[in-house]
């Protein structure tokens, strides 16, 4: 991989979209375990630098407007909680304008490089209610001058936070320059749950998930002491989540994936190693299994268990550094969406939390008010304990499924260009499809290869063998038609990707069909939930544009998982639980399901299960 220049894989260009849908996909994966995505290691030196410049105007915007911070003693600003808020306003400010996670190239934001704030900030975007026939004042998926102008209050009132000096609070040690003033963290995290039921598009992009909680133990607990074992139980839980949602086969192939498209892995053999046995089985080897569970889950499991308890500062420093190096080595490999500022911002919290404020000076969770403890608890469990057991209620980032292989997502298939072009064309929005922001840069052939190489990653992951495994069975052909990757396609209709297929759901799916008005067939999408917890079943349905939900069922996560990327055994079986009625799939056989009866009759016809007459499309 040359440094300006991009990696493709060995085929000649003019042929590539000849070459048969399947033979394509094996052809991409092969090439992502060699040289991951393929972009230019130039790449990696913009996400370097915009690091770079996150940490330094962080700290120049929290020392220039906070009375007591000052630039002659900086070394003196680390224990001040005041800085740790600071950074936290700062980190959530630029995360939901678009400049930080899901920004740039490796986010699919070519030109421009950013979307978030581009599209927030003017109306009749498209939106997307969480609960429209629940909440009042909701419904409804344009963005108005309502939504707009609640948009631009958070970002002033971010923005005003950073100028806001520190207030005295009882517990707080002497010498500090005092705690933001609890008035404005309350009214943030009012304002951002409010836009949450407008549109959970901008609430998860400002990554409230994380920092409401602490925002709301600050603004209204009463004493320093329990603002911040609140704050170290929230961050605990994260990281605790996370490595609970790790325990499922999508996990090894994430990592496998991750460390494949790591720019500084040079190394042929090690790239793999990743694997089982190259070119002949892809799957993740035992050297990414541990990589994954010893360096990832046990790390995220373990080390937070010793952060919130220990009373030995020796044991808390080898957590904190143990953090430390799992928070660089994602970094490092500059993950799809890279949530950067994220890690780093865990980073300076790791040690500012746990480092100055240790459990045997007072800040252990036994000294916090015995009620408070029960409600923070509650309060940072529940939403991942429901995530974990009924996902579809819970986007993957609120249950904590960071990165861990196990989130809802979708793969379309389209008629043709010209259906791709008609969003273009109908839908209000900052940046056309990425296709056409490629093309001017690269080429067609190029540009093509990149984004059917999309649909090849997201295959890589047992979900994606599941989508393609679906649309087989209801198009004629996938090599007559497009294959567009869900993610992306949330990147071009709402401005934000970050793996949540929530996101491009029946909700959003109507409003881009309303303003598009395809025909039946044109635009049909398989959308696969999160894999539950104790459970291997992984609910699927299968959406037409202009039909809604026309089959809902199940698969087995083993049978994703042990099939091939590019499904040389066909579909992966699959259980139908319930069809639209009249509506028919047009593609190939149900292969049926290898753990109950087959849905094979013995003269060929497809059998549907015998299902609940109550269940209905979007129940």
């Amino acid at each position: 991989m040359a440094y300006r220049t991009a990696e493709l894989p060995p085929v000649d260009l003019d042929k590539f979209a000849d070459i048969p849908f399947f033979e394509r996909m094996k052809l991409l994966q092969l090439h992502w375990v060699e040289a991951g995505f393929g972009t230019p290691k130039q790449t990696g030196t913009f996400y370097a630098w915009k690091i770079f410049f996150y940490g330094l105007f962080g700290l120049i915007f929290a020392g220039a407007f906070t009375a007591g911070l000052e630039f002659n003693d900086i070394g003196g600003w680390w224990d001040e909680p005041i800085l740790y808020q600071k950074l936290m306003v700062w980190t959530i400010l630029l995360e939901i304008l678009g400049l930080a996670a899901t920004c740039g190239p490796l986010a699919f934001h070519f030109d421009p490089p950013i979307g978030g704030a581009l599209y927030w900030w003017q109306t009749d975007t498209l939106r997307v209610p969480p609960y429209p026939n629940h909440v009042p004042l909701t419904k409804g998926a344009r963005r108005t001058p309502w939504d707009t102008g609640l948009y631009k209050l958070i970002i002033f009132w971010l923005v005003m936070m950073l100028f806001l000096s520190g207030n005295d609070i009882p517990g707080l040690p002497e010498g500090r320059a005092g705690i933001m003033p609890q008035w404005a963290l309350v009214v943030y995290a009012g304002l951002i749950i409010l836009m949450g039921f407008r549109d959970k598009i901008i609430f998860l992009s400002s990554r409230a998930e994380q920092y409401v909680p602490t925002m709301l133990a600050f603004g209204l607990m009463t004493n320093f002491v329990d603002m911040i074992i609140a704050a170290k139980i929230f961050i605990v839980v994260v990281w605790m989540g996370a490595g609970f949602s790790k325990f499922n086969h999508g996990f090894s192939s994430t990592v496998s994936i991750m460390v494949q498209n790591t720019p500084w892995v040079v190394w042929d053999k090690f790239r793999k190693a990743t694997v089982k046995d190259y070119p002949r089985d892809i799957r993740p080897s035992k050297t990414t299994h541990l990589l994954a569970h010893i360096g990832g889950t046990t790390c995220e499991l373990v080390m937070p268990l010793v952060l919130l308890f220990s009373p030995w500062h020796w044991a808390t420093w080898v957590a904190i550094v143990s953090i430390w190096m799992l928070h660089t080595f994602i970094i490092s490999t500059f993950p799809l969406a890279v949530p950067l500022e994220w890690n780093v911002f865990f980073i300076f919290c790791a040690a500012f939390l746990f480092g100055n404020f240790h459990v045997s000076d007072g800040y252990g969770v036994t000294d916090m008010n015995p009620g408070l403890l029960a409600i923070v608890v509650v309060a940072a469990l529940f939403p991942i304990v429901l995530g974990a057991l009924r996902p579809q209620y819970v986007s993957f980032l609120v249950g904590m499924k960071q990165y861990a292989g196990n989130w809802a997502a979708a793969t379309f298939s389209l008629r043709n260009k010209e259906i791709e072009d008609r969003i273009n064309q109908k839908i209000v929005k900052a940046a056309d499809n990425q296709i056409d922001q490629i093309e001017p840069l690269f080429g067609k052939e190029i540009s093509e290869i990149f984004i059917q190489k999309a649909v090849a990653f997201r295959m890589m992951h047992p979900m994606g063998r599941m989508h393609i495994s679906g649309l087989m069975c209801h198009v004629d052909s996938l090599d007559n038609r497009i294959q567009r990757e869900g993610e992306f396609l949330s990147n071009v209709l709402t401005g934000w990707n970050f793996g949540d297929g929530h996101c491009l759901d029946e909700r959003l799916i109507a409003a881009w069909q309303e303003r598009c008005e395809y025909d039946p067939g044109d635009v049909i999408a398989v959308f696969t939930e999160s894999q539950p917890a104790f459970s291997k079943k992984v609910q699927y349905r299968v959406i037409d544009a202009a039909l809604g939900t026309v089959e809902k069922g199940w698969y087995h996560n083993d049978d994703a998982y042990n099939t091939q990327p590019w499904l040389p055994d066909g579909p992966i079986p699959h259980t139908v639980t319930w069809r639209l009625e009249g509506y028919e799939p047009q593609g190939v056989a149900h292969p049926g399901d290898a753990r109950n009866e087959p849905s094979i009759g013995k003269d060929g016809s497809w059998l549907i299960p015998r299902v609940d007459d109550s269940v209905r499309p979007g129940s």
